[in-house]
């Protein structure tokens, strides 16, 4: 096999080892490599390289008895990998309407781009039996738009989890938070009244991901397998 070859595949490995830890967060080589079903030593060497380049670094954390284990995490060049919507013309724009129009019309902006999100997921979610299902079908539109979403039941089996591992409107999010806001409100009308949506984990706040936990008002939720 050829040089280009060989480093062909180490760059495909290597995005999935960042993708990895953008998903499911800091990890030791070991977990790395039993996720992406090689050794913990492949897993150390691609991690290595990923280092060099300035996209992940390791932090030593004591977990449990013994030394303290290398435990490895994305950098800020690593997170700009991933997509953020056009962010520099998203922060023009915002700054823009602001200085020219005001609060009140960006809120305008807001409220408009709340009243279009709403009719497509009202559409996507129609015809939906349970909970569940809404739950599953707003998980498919959000990764469809970039934000990485996953739902499980929560592991103290205290209602569901909707976890979005990734932000494509971070950079305008920062600026102006209403568009959080409004997301909150989106998911709490689409999933029904007979359910409470809570933000558990905010990117904004410093957390890894966005974790929105979802509960049922008078019925059990499914035992976590």
């Amino acid at each position: 096999m050829s040089t280009y070859s060989l480093e062909k595949q180490r760059g495909h490995a290597g995005e999935r080892v960042l993708l990895e830890l953008k998903m499911r967060g800091p990890q030791t080589a070991a977990q790395v490599g039993q996720r992406l079903g090689t050794s913990g030593e492949n897993a150390r060497q691609l991690l290595l390289k990923l280092s060099d380049d300035g996209l992940v670094v390791s932090q030593s954390v004591a977990l449990g008895v013994g030394r303290p284990k290398q435990v490895w995490h994305l950098t800020e060049a690593a997170r700009s990998r991933f997509p953020d919507t056009h962010a520099e013309l998203t922060i023009g724009l915002i700054h823009g309407i602001r200085g020219l129009f005001g609060e009140g019309a960006l809120e305008q902006l807001i409220a408009a781009r709340e009243l279009e999100t709403r009719r497509s997921y009202a559409l996507a979610v129609a015809g939906a039996t349970s909970t569940e299902d809404r739950l599953m079908r707003l998980t498919a539109i959000r990764s469809r738009e970039g934000y990485m979403a996953e739902c499980t039941v929560a592991d103290d089996g205290d209602g569901w989890l909707l976890v979005e591992n990734h932000c494509p409107i971070c950079a305008a999010a920062q600026l102006c938070q209403g568009f959080c806001r409004a997301e909150l409100a989106i998911f709490q009308e689409i999933l029904g009244n007979d359910v409470s949506v809570q933000r558990d984990e905010h990117i904004l706040a410093g957390a890894r991901r966005c974790a929105y936990r979802i509960r049922l008002a008078d019925q059990k939720v499914p035992a976590a397998p």
